[in-house]
């Protein structure tokens, strides 16, 4: 234990010990870096350049840092240095040059960290005068010349520029300060310059001119001959005779070469003497060259021949202008001069190419036949004296009689309502007239001149029958036009008339019955039938019929039916319908009706027994009363005194006792007041029994009413 506590003292104090550190990473900042130009930014040539950078980097302790700088211009690496010292980097440019120009930053790194400073350009201007040399200053014709250019102290990407007489000759580029070339002059004197300019990304700046060097070429004293026979009036058909030879012609001439050029066309070659021979045309260019090549020598000599023309190009054409397939059509092959000096009319002959066009020749250059039924490419030959000359192709296009046109309806016929009519021929050559009538009466005319155009015509009808009156003609000849037949199609009447018929009949509707909503319409079907109630936004049935009336059922029925109903139709003439409101009140079922009628039946029954019973115990009642009966009853207070003067008597009261009698059925209802004899009853003040009350009122039988 006591091991292990040295070893972790001996540990600690080893890392903590004072001016030591273990494995610490060095802290610091790059906090600004900066680039200058010295003496100035804009500088001469051959001045002496110094690009400063400065960096400002702090850091904790004393720690050395090893600092990466890197010049660039214009993004390219130019220089790079690794450095411990903190004092500026300096970059020199001794006798600067105008390819020295550009954008110079600084970038130093230390470690992980980086940072550049912003971009300078450096300007420097002035460029050397360059200097021209040449081999030879007099060659002989044809001979190479050497020319050398050079750019005094000058560094980059060089481009030279040679010249002669002010004209550039050739170009070339070079990374040194110098470039040679060999240039081959003509005849004469010349003057040879060169120039030079420096790339300067993405510039490039231009020389002065350099010096001028005179060079004076020495002519060879051979030169090509032309000879043409004959000189002065020639004619198509005329033997032309070409001679082209070399004038002094020396000795060691033997590597010439001689060319006889028409144009553009070779005609012959050869070494000292070329003899060609012609017929003259007016159609091949005049100009001749005779072309004598030695070395890289080239002369050439020219000649114009002016040939007459014997006869013009023959011209062809048509007549009728505008032929159909198969009728009569001529063609005229014509020249419209010729020489008469030189040729007779007689001479001059013309054919039809190809031979088996099956027209046949009616005259000079008249040609008879039937148009072909297809397109055909004609071409008149005319010759004479061994001139042969042919006209432009004529294409000749029969047209193509317009077939009878057929008539038919775009969409639906709907009476009543615009509809569309077209009219359209299978066949036939454009333009096409197209013309509608209803029966004799024209209606109206239009064109089809392209393929994509159709003959559309607008009409309205307003009863069924009038769709079989129209008719269409088409016409594109001033011949007799075909007429279509007459228009055939359906038409369709808009909807009226709608009603709705229910069965069985309103009133006879029970639950549990089959009720049958029949919608029927006037018009044209297919019609969609929808049925509705009132309170719902949606149909109950959606039906389409070829008929003009069907139904819907509605089965079990419910008193949850009730409601009033209605029906909507439409047919293609899209005008919705809708008939009158019916109003179905679905009524008790019929057992529902007997139960309910014999119930009512038994209770009016227990009703009339128990009244029955009632007023036969009433009458028993009453027949058992006594005839007479007498109640004594006080006196009241105000006659007490007047009582006991006038009378002695006891005190009797009197009561009208009423004995009913049976009604005589012959005497009728209404006379029923005869309610029998009147008894008195003497009601002694002893019989406390009889009540002084009436007979209670029964609603059964009303009671009699009393006689006075």
């Amino acid at each position: 234990m006591g091991l292990l506590l040295l070893l972790t003292f001996t540990l600690l104090s080893s890392y903590f010990h004072p001016g030591r550190v273990v494995n610490a990473q060095p802290t610091f900042i790059i906090k600004d870096i900066t680039l200058s130009i010295e003496p100035s930014i804009n500088v001469t040539r051959n001045t002496n350049v110094t690009l400063r950078c400065k960096a400002i980097v702090s850091s904790l302790g004393q720690e050395v840092l090893s600092r990466e700088y890197t010049i660039s211009k214009d993004g390219v690496t130019v220089y790079t240095k690794t450095t411990s010292t903190s004092e500026d980097l300096l970059y020199s440019l001794r006798e600067a040059r105008v390819f020295n120009t550009g954008k110079y930053a600084c970038k130093i790194k230390i470690e992980d960290k980086e940072r550049t400073s912003k971009a300078k350009k450096l300007t420097v201007t002035g460029l050397s005068k360059p200097v021209l040399s040449l081999n030879k200053h007099v060659v002989n014709e044809g001979e190479e010349l050497k020319a050398r250019c050079t750019a005094p102290g000058e560094t980059g990407s060089i481009f030279f520029f040679f010249y002669d007489n002010s004209e550039e000759i050739q170009r070339e580029q070079n990374n040194s300060n110098q470039a040679e070339v060999m240039i081959r002059i003509s005849g004469g004197d010349h003057k040879i310059q060169c120039a030079y300019n420096v790339l300067i990304t993405p510039d490039s700046i231009k020389s002065e001119m350099s010096n001028t060097i005179n060079v004076r070429v020495k002519e060879l004293s051979i030169s090509p001959v032309l000879e043409i026979f004959p000189q002065y009036t020639v004619y198509e058909g005329d033997q032309l005779n070409i001679l082209c030879n070399i004038s002094n012609l020396s000795h060691n001439s033997d590597s010439a070469r001689l060319y006889l050029v028409q144009g553009t066309k070779l005609l012959s070659s050869g070494g000292t003497t070329i003899n060609h021979s012609m017929v003259a045309l007016a159609k091949d260019p005049g100009k001749f060259e005779c072309q004598l090549v030695i070395g890289s020598v080239e002369k050439v000599t020219t000649k114009q021949v002016l040939v007459t023309e014997l006869f013009s190009m023959p011209t062809l054409t048509m007549s009728p202008a505008e032929v159909f397939q198969k009728e009569n059509m001529t063609l005229t092959c014509k020249s419209e001069s010729y020489a008469s000096e030189r040729l007779r009319m007689e001479e001059l002959t013309y054919t039809l190419d190809p031979p088996n066009s099956l027209l046949s020749p009616r005259d000079i250059g008249v040609f008879s036949g039937k148009a072909l039924q297809y397109d055909f490419n004609y071409t008149c030959v005319a010759q004479a004296k061994g001139i042969t000359k042919h006209s432009e192709t004529l294409t000749v296009r029969p047209r193509v009689s317009v077939s009878t046109p057929k008539i038919s309806v775009v969409g639906r016929a709907i009476l009543g309502q615009p509809f569309t009519i077209l009219c359209q021929s299978d066949t036939g050559s454009l333009p096409i007239n197209y013309t509608l009538w209803k029966d004799n009466e024209h209606l109206s005319t239009t064109s089809v001149k392209q393929s994509f155009e159709k003959a559309i015509f607008t009409v309205t009808i307003t009863k069924p029958e009038e769709i079989s009156k129209f008719m269409c003609k088409a016409q594109n000849r001033n011949k007799d036009s075909p007429i279509s037949e007459r228009l055939t199609t359906k038409v369709i009447v808009p909807l009226t008339n709608t009603t709705l018929t229910v069965l069985p009949s309103p009133g006879e509707i029970s639950e549990g019955d089959r009720l049958y909503l029949i919608c029927g319409v006037s018009g044209t079907p297919p019609v969609t039938f929808k049925w509705y109630r009132e309170g719902r936004e949606q149909p109950l049935h959606t039906t389409t019929s070829n008929d003009n009336n069907t139904d819907y059922q509605v089965s079990p029925l419910s008193k949850g039916h009730s409601g009033r109903y209605y029906c909507e139709a439409v047919n293609y003439a899209n005008n919705a319908i809708q008939s009158e409101r019916v109003t179905v009140e679905v009524g008790l079922a019929m057992w529902k009706k007997a139960m309910i009628g014999g119930f009512s039946l038994l209770v009016l029954s227990v009703v009339a027994v128990v009244c029955v019973l009632y007023f036969k115990s009433k009458r028993v009642r009453v027949d058992r009363a006594t005839v007479s009966v007498w109640s004594k009853r006080p006196l009241d207070a105000a006659n007490d005194e007047e009582s006991s003067v006038i009378s002695n008597e006891p005190d009797v009261e009197y009561t009208e006792v009423v004995h009913p009698r049976a009604v005589d059925p012959a005497r009728g209802a209404a006379d029923h007041h005869d309610y029998g004899s009147v008894e008195y009853a003497e009601l002694n003040t002893e019989q406390h029994k009889i009540s002084h009350s009436h007979p209670e009122v029964n609603n059964c039988q009303a009671l009699p009413v009393p006689v006075d």
